[in-house]
């Protein structure tokens, strides 16, 4: 087994040492020393509106005022029910400030999903917003859950004068009126104080200040532990393989939604270090990222894939100066070479490829920005954070010495375990005879003599073919060098002789009018024979998560209810 550790130092490409230390910060000690040290600087651009540092952070001292009037204090749990809105920054830096710990939530949950994740975390607050697609199912779980208060925003006082009057006189219906109820407080009464208040001081490494929920490796939906430690180490590693840190402008565009750990780390928290600015964007329409980054100069784009090819599809693209645009990050999903190739080409910016968990605060390894980097890697560890293959049967022995491995993680971003699961903490754990306690992240990769990181598949989406193991995403890989094939996914498909046999589900490109058929014909004399599909599937549309990427789960759920 190569071990990342001793063998690939001196071929590490990313700017500065990997063996460094990150010294314990809590959030609102790293919030507060960006802000003193750029007061007058923007940190939002929303929609033409932009807050400086010390004007968020004022807004941040007077929620948490807000709140602990409010009777809420260190280790309640508070909720963001928001998308990419300025009231999320302020209420998100707030909270942690009162000692408090965020839970957040996604705008697109239904009232049931939401409900659980509520009850689970026992959340006591929740922050909304007077937006008909939010409130109203905000108000029914207010309703029907332990939670005791809502703090609704409006976006409309968020835009600069002249947005906010035509917000309010064209697009009313998309505002639902706030109850006349004394469970619910505007957040313009929430900050209507001074911001001087008494702030408990914060232990970085102990304290929570996030509970992210993530499906894991089994699927059930559970709490990641994210200390305050987790969350500043992460951000300080993410800033520092940027070769560009502090040396010009610094704007990124946060149309990746907040509520997900990608964005908290690298768009928000971030950012922060930097004393950039966030462009916000409240959802990712391809039009609108276009207009944004030509229309701010935006510097970076953290996205995944589907992001990426939506914009090369649009029509205003070759009209759009993108000039400005120097790192895209991809995350959440394999990223495609022929995409990856291609938006270089058009754009001018260099596109890699990260990987994080929820479980890590967000990042893990990424390919270096400005280095050679290895299309179809996660590149190499950033700094201070530690990778080791384990075999893929039993996490307590290293794999086979050239064979893949179930991919374990240490390091600072680390979450503490998951909330109220010490049984799910003991199958995501395992400790080494140095007593380090790594992280199973459940993806079985490689690591070559350079140290770059290649993910094989995950352990749960393996499909037994005969007693063989089959890798979807070595199948997909494959696919995608496909002219006609847009996007796909390869799962399982029971069989009386063989137990599985794996099946493909594709979108075609524009235009196109290749049969599945024709596409099966031309894979599987590509394949090995216990590899090769039984059908290829073309479908109009592939499910994809909250944040855009292809979702496995979605679709044999489908496929499933199908029969």
């Amino acid at each position: 087994m190569i071990d990342p550790e001793t063998t690939w130092r001196t071929a590490y490409r990313h700017p500065g040492q990997w063996d460094r230390d990150f010294p314990p910060l809590s959030m609102t000690d790293l919030f507060e020393a960006s802000a003193a040290a750029h007061p007058e600087s923007p940190l939002i651009e929303f929609l033409g509106r932009r807050y400086s540092y010390a004007e968020t952070l004022d807004g941040a001292n007077r929620v948490a005022c807000g709140l602990a009037r409010l009777g809420y204090g260190p280790g309640d749990r508070i909720g963001l029910f928001l998308p990419n809105v300025p009231h999320y920054i302020a209420a998100y830096y707030g909270i942690l400030k009162l000692g408090a710990t965020v839970v957040n939530f996604s705008p697109l949950y239904t009232v049931e999903e939401l409900s659980a994740q509520v009850a689970d975390s026992g959340t006591r607050l929740l922050f909304t917003l007077s937006a008909s697609a939010l409130l109203p199912t905000a108000l029914k779980v207010l309703d029907a859950s332990a939670i005791e208060r809502l703090v609704v925003g409006s976006v409309a006082g968020a835009l600069p004068p002249a947005k906010s009057l035509f917000y309010r006189l064209f697009r009313g219906k998309e505002v639902a009126r706030r109850p006349d109820d004394t469970r619910i407080t505007a957040f313009s009464q929430l900050i209507a104080n001074d911001g001087t208040c008494g702030t408990p001081s914060i232990d970085p490494l102990n304290d929570v200040a996030l509970i992210q929920y993530t499906g894991g490796t089994t699927g059930v939906p559970k709490g990641a532990m994210l200390t305050h430690q987790n969350l500043s180490a992460n951000a300080r590693q993410v800033a520092e393989v940027d070769p560009q840190l502090g040396k010009g402008v610094d704007r990124i565009l946060g149309v990746l939604p907040m509520f997900h750990v990608f964005a908290n780390t690298c768009v928000l928290n971030r950012t922060v270090v930097t004393g950039g600015e966030i462009v916000l964007l409240p959802r990712f329409d391809a039009g609108q990222a276009l207009a944004a980054i030509a229309r701010t100069r935006a510097t970076a784009l953290p996205g995944v894939p589907t992001m990426y090819r939506a914009l090369l599809d649009h029509p205003k693209l070759a009209a759009t100066d993108l000039s400005s645009l120097r790192i895209c990050i991809s995350g959440g999903a394999p990223l495609p070479a022929e995409l990856k190739t291609r938006f270089e080409a058009i754009t001018g910016a260099a596109l890699v490829e990260g990987y994080g968990l929820s479980e890590s605060s967000g990042v893990v390894s990424t390919n270096p920005y400005e280095a050679a980097n290895k299309p179809g890697t996660i590149g190499q560890p950033i700094p201070a954070t530690r990778i080791r293959l384990v075999d893929k049967e039993d996490a307590t022995r290293p794999a086979p010495n050239g064979e893949p491995g179930e991919i374990v993680v240490a390091g600072p971003q680390i979450m503490l375990g998951y909330w109220n699961r010490a049984d799910a903490d003991a199958e995501t754990f395992v400790s080494d005879s140095a007593g380090t306690r790594w992280l199973r992240t459940g993806d079985v990769g490689t690591i070559d003599a350079d140290g770059f990181v290649r993910i094989v598949d995950r352990l749960k989406d393996m499909i037994a073919v005969g007693g063989f193991k089959v890798f979807p995403s070595q199948i997909e890989a494959i696919l995608y060098r496909h002219p006609a094939v847009r996007e796909t996914l390869v799962i399982g498909i029971p069989d009386t002789y063989r137990g599985e046999v794996p099946r493909a589900y594709v979108t075609l490109e524009e235009g196109s009018n290749a049969t599945g058929a024709e596409v099966r014909d031309w894979l599987n004399p590509l394949l090995g024979k216990h590899e090769r599909v039984d059908a290829v599937v073309v479908r109009l549309a592939l499910p994809k998560t909250m944040i855009g990427k292809l979702s496995r789960k979605d679709l044999v759920a489908e496929i499933m209810a199908e029969g």
